[in-house]
C-alpha cells in the first residue's frame, strides 16, 4: 500500500533521529488479526516519514501476541503487543512472573464485530443476538424447555431468515474476536431466548449458567477459525450458505466479496459504533513493554506517531480503514508522553 508524505506538524512527533545503538534496531510487534492492518498502516508510515527502520508486525491472534509479549524483557522478545480485547488479570501476572512488570495500556479506537456471507450467496441481511444463539448454541429453548438444538436450517426458527443450512465460522478462541462474539452476541442471545433462565431454573449456579451461555454446538455447524479473517473469507468463498465473523474494517475492504446483516436492525458502520447504536463493537488496544523504551530505538516514538491526531484522529487514514476514533485520544497520546503504566 502506498500513503503520501506526512505533513509537517504530524512528523514533530517522531522528530527523534534514530541515532541510539542497540542489539536490535526495529520495534517489534505481534497479536490481534484485528488490529494487524492498522499497526501495518501506521509501520510503513513511521518508516517512510522518520529517521526509524519500519517496525516488523506479525498477526497471530490477540492471546498469542499477548503470551509472547509476556515471556520477558530482552531484545529477543517482542515489545508491542496487539489486542482486539483488554489484557487478562491472567496474562498481567504471567507477566509479572517474566519480568514484565511496566505496561503501558494503549487504547487507539473502536471496531465493531459484522456478521456477512457471499455477496451471492441466501439473503442473510438482517440478524438479531437471538437468532446467532438459536443457531449456534448446543442448547437452545423449544417450546418452553432447554433441548439438545434440533435446527439445521436458519429458517427452522425464523421464518424470515433464508431456508439455508446453517454454516457459521467463527473466530478461534485465541482471537479476541471471540470473547467479544460471545459476550456481545451470544451471551445475549441466550437471555433474551430465556436459555439462561432455563438453565438457572434446572438447578445451575448463575455462574455456571453464565459459562454454558457461551458454548456453541460441536457438529460442525459452527467452526472456529483460528488463522485470521483473510482464512474466514476463503471459507466463505467457498461454502455459498455460509456466514462469518469479520471486524468492520475487514468486510470494508471486501464489499465487493462480502456482504453484511444488520444486528438487532442497525447496520454496522464508523458512524453507529461511534453513535453508541450498533451493538457488537468493541475498543482496539497495543500494550508497550515500559522496559524497552530507550532501548529499543524508535519504540516511544512509535506510540507516539500512531495516536496522533493525523493518524488515529477521525479525518486520519486510519478511519478511512474502519477504525472508529476514540474521543479519548489526547489522554491517550499524553499517557504515552508520560509514559503511564498500568495501576
Amino acid at each position: 500500500m502506498t500513503f503520501v508524505k506526512l505533513s509537517a506538524s504530524a512528523l514533530a512527533i517522531a522528530a527523534v533521529t534514530a541515532t541510539t545503538a542497540a542489539a536490535r534496531d526495529q520495534v517489534q510487534i505481534a497479536g490481534s488479526s484485528t488490529v494487524l492492518p492498522y499497526a501495518s498502516i501506521v509501520a510503513e508510515l513511521f518508516g517512510d516519514n522518520t529517521d526509524f527502520p519500519t517496525p516488523v508486525v506479525e498477526s497471530g491472534g490477540s492471546s498469542a501476541g499477548l503470551k509472547r509479549f509476556c515471556q520477558g524483557v530482552g531484545t529477543e522478545h517482542t515489545d508491542i503487543a496487539n489486542a482486539s480485547r483488554a489484557i487478562r488479570e491472567k496474562e498481567i501476572k504471567a507477566c509479572a512472573e517474566n519480568g514484565v512488570t511496566d505496561i503501558i495500556e494503549v487504547r487507539i479506537g473502536y471496531d465493531g464485530i459484522v456478521f456477512a456471507s457471499q455477496t451471492n450467496g441466501p439473503a442473510f441481511d438482517a440478524f438479531t443476538q437471538s437468532d446467532l444463539f438459536n443457531a449456534l448454541a448446543p442448547k437452545v429453548m423449544v417450546d418452553g424447555k432447554l433441548v439438545d438444538n434440533p435446527y439445521t436450517k436458519w429458517s427452522d426458527f425464523n421464518a424470515d431468515l433464508p431456508d439455508a443450512e446453517i454454516l457459521a465460522f467463527i473466530p478461534g478462541t485465541k482471537h479476541g474476536t471471540r470473547e467479544v462474539f460471545e459476550e456481545k452476541v451470544i451471551a445475549v442471545g441466550c437471555e433474551q431466548t430465556g436459555a439462561m433462565e432455563a438453565m438457572i431454573a434446572g438447578g445451575m449456579s448463575e455462574d455456571d449458567a453464565e459459562d454454558a451461555c457461551l458454548e456453541v454446538r460441536t457438529d460442525g455447524r459452527s467452526v472456529d477459525i483460528d488463522g485470521d479473517y483473510t482464512e474466514t473469507l476463503a471459507s466463505i468463498d467457498a461454502n455459498q450458505n455460509a456466514i462469518g465473523v469479520f471486524g468492520l474494517s475487514f468486510y470494508e475492504n471486501n464489499t465487493d466479496k462480502l456482504k453484511v446483516a444488520t444486528m438487532a436492525g442497525v447496520a454496522p458502520s464508523t458512524e453507529t459504533i461511534a453513535a453508541g447504536e450498533y451493538p457488537v463493537s468493541r475498543p482496539l488496544f497495543f500494550y508497550i513493554k515500559k522496559a524497552h523504551i530507550g532501548v529499543i530505538p524508535g519504540l516511544k516514538e512509535f506510540a507516539q506517531f500512531f495516536v496522533a491526531d493525523e493518524l488515529s484522529g477521525p479525518d486520519g487514514p486510519l478511519a478511512q480503514y474502519g477504525l472508529v476514533s476514540d474521543p479519548e485520544l489526547a489522554a491517550t497520546q499524553a499517557k504515552i508522553d508520560a509514559e503511564d503504566t498500568m495501576n
